[in-house]
């Protein structure tokens, strides 16, 4: 497959979004980030995508966070319905185009409609299950419990200081304009756009996961190497495309 320049890194998505599909709010998310070598996950992206990499290396993400007014069109979301917990396990891709993406192993959601939405309508690996999010002060408290196939998983963090000017590892690791997926046995990118993220740093207090493992990706050997924390933002989603070329 003949590739093209992957595209930079930037603050806000360098595609806008002209007729939205979808509109989501993702708010109180926690970013925890661990490196892994490229050769060991390029086999779980999807075709015609490849792991993106920073110096060399690519990253696995557990990305607790609270969902709320998804909708579908230009909105506004739907206030119940579209509001729940969320926690993702994601890797980082870039196809033939250069885009750059996140590639979801698993997407845990504490309301059914929505998943079954992701699995019919975006062939998302939604899985139903038990979440909560706790706020006490500055710590939060992010708890999922897999009904089937039985997984849990806890953190719990601090909020730190916001962050004025985040590094390139940051800014790799959060600003992604779209994501790829597995779609009727193609390859699709779904692009979306929001504002820059408002980060802050975070200290992981307590992890007990078990959904990076039931996710087939390697066990993290040590603590993560990125811990943030931003209050959310809201997201506006575009349309499909499917990638022309397979690997």
């Amino acid at each position: 497959m003949e590739t093209v320049p992957t595209e930079p890194i930037t603050p806000s998505t360098p595609r806008p979004v002209r007729w939205p599909t979808m509109v989501q709010g993702w708010h109180e998310l926690t970013f925890l980030h661990w490196p892994v070598e490229p050769e060991r996950v390029a086999g779980l992206l999807p075709a015609g995508t490849r792991p993106d990499t920073l110096d060399g290396v690519t990253y696995v993400g557990l990305v607790p966070f609270l969902m709320r007014g998804t909708g579908f069109g230009p909105g506004p979301g739907l206030p119940y319905l579209g509001t729940f917990c969320e926690t993702n396990v994601r890797l980082y891709s870039v196809d033939g185009h250069g885009r750059r993406g996140v590639v979801f192993k698993s997407l845990d959601a504490a309301r059914l409609l929505p998943v079954l939405m992701g699995r019919l309508g975006f062939r998302l690996p939604y899985i139903w299950s038990a979440m909560r999010l706790r706020r006490e002060g500055d710590v939060i408290t992010y708890t999922c419990r897999r009904r089937r196939p039985a997984a849990a998983s806890r953190a719990v963090v601090r909020i730190g200081p916001p962050i004025a000017e985040p590094s390139p590892l940051e800014r790799f690791l959060t600003a992604r304009w779209g994501l790829h997926v597995t779609w009727h046995g193609r390859t699709a990118h779904l692009p979306n756009e929001h504002a820059p993220w408002p980060l802050h740093r975070a200290e992981l207090l307590d992890l007990n996961d078990e959904l990076m493992a039931a996710a087939g990706l390697p066990t993290p050997s040590g603590p993560p190497v990125s811990v943030l924390w931003s209050p959310g933002v809201k997201v506006r989603f575009g349309t499909m495309e499917l990638l022309r070329h397979a690997r």
